[in-house]
């Protein structure tokens, strides 16, 4: 790769290209984070719902890249020293998502690692400006997985215009829907210095995702996907009600979308059948977290090949389309 994109997240972070891998719960690992790490760009561990082993053990995969690591916010409340845990291990930066960032940045910002903000709505980037979060990510409905209701096209640019008028060296990410270099692009001329790419990621060969998954998803496109809570009830996970999440559809979201009080009732007997289709790989009777990226997604390459090409890419844009506009 010749050439790249210079930006405030490069020079905030210390990294070669305006790249950030989201930290998905059960499929960032650390050979996932690694990897992106040394193409790069920042790789972030998925500490997801908390369990402290699985956590030690990714750390330890990811060996000693510059790695990050990113948390629900929420259900950290609930498992505080799992923070301590992470720090220990001087991650590059510290993402908080999905919940109240305050009560946490005293602990980062004391361990010196970068706090990573992501952020639905202006008040949740308010509360992030409030946190001294060195980077915001505004994430947009199209992301797979979990979020919330507003557009990346129009909060990206919205955010910035925020972030211009109450915190100027705050840096500016974005995220929903960024799986190839259009989205790179795109994303800075919106006004971000960046982007965190989830989906993408998801479909690499480091990610903690059965094949069959993977197949599923390039099979659906983007119209294939659902915002539901029924994959969240049978889990058990009582999540906020403003966020729910992005997955495929399917045999299960056809069977229980829209019908989240009745599922709650007799999510205690089909937690066990819902886990077993997990394990199994079976993408007609689990939740598959992919976004309306999928629709973008036609391979599984390796993570550091992902970054090449959003970069080459978005580079190739810039140079050479986007001049072409201006007469």
């Amino acid at each position: 790769m010749s050439r790249t994109l210079n930006t405030r997240l490069t020079e905030k972070l210390g990294i070669e290209h305006p790249i950030i891998s989201a930290p998905m719960a059960f499929a960032a690992g650390g050979a996932l984070a690694a990897a992106v790490s040394d193409a790069g760009g920042l790789g972030l561990i998925g500490g997801g719902y908390g369990n402290a082993d699985w956590l030690e053990g990714q750390f330890a995969a990811a060996g000693n890249r510059p790695v990050g690591c990113g948390f629900i916010t929420w259900s950290l409340a609930k498992q505080p020293a799992l923070l301590e845990q992470a720090l220990a291990h001087a991650p590059r930066a510290l993402m908080l998502s999905f919940g109240d960032p305050r009560p946490f940045a005293g602990a980062v910002h004391a361990a010196g690692a970068q706090l990573i903000c992501q952020c639905q709505t202006l008040a949740h980037v308010g509360q992030a400006i409030e946190a001294g979060a060195a980077v915001v990510v505004v994430q947009g409905t199209e992301a797979g997985g979990h979020g919330s209701r507003r557009a990346t096209f129009t909060l990206v640019p919205e955010a910035a215009d925020y972030l211009a008028k109450h915190a100027a060296n705050t840096v500016l990410v974005a995220a929903g829907g960024i799986a190839d270099g259009r989205g790179l692009a795109a994303a800075l001329m919106l006004g971000a210095d960046g982007v965190l790419v989830g989906s993408r990621f998801w479909a690499s060969r480091e990610a903690l995702v059965p094949a069959s998954f993977h197949a599923a998803a390039i099979a659906a496109g983007g119209d294939g996907t659902v915002r539901q809570s029924a994959a969240d009830i049978v889990r058990g996970y009582a999540w906020p009600p403003e966020f729910d999440a992005r997955v495929l559809k399917n045999a299960f979201t056809e069977r229980w979308h829209g019908r989240d009080e009745e599922l709650r009732a007799t999510a205690g007997k089909l937690a066990g059948e819902y886990t077993a289709g997990v394990a199994r790989g079976d993408a007609q009777n689990a939740g598959v977290f992919v976004g309306e990226a999928a629709g973008l997604i036609h391979d599984v390459p390796a993570a550091a090949e992902i970054v090449t090409r959003l970069v080459t890419e978005a580079v190739a844009l810039l140079e050479r389309k986007a001049p072409g506009f201006v007469a």
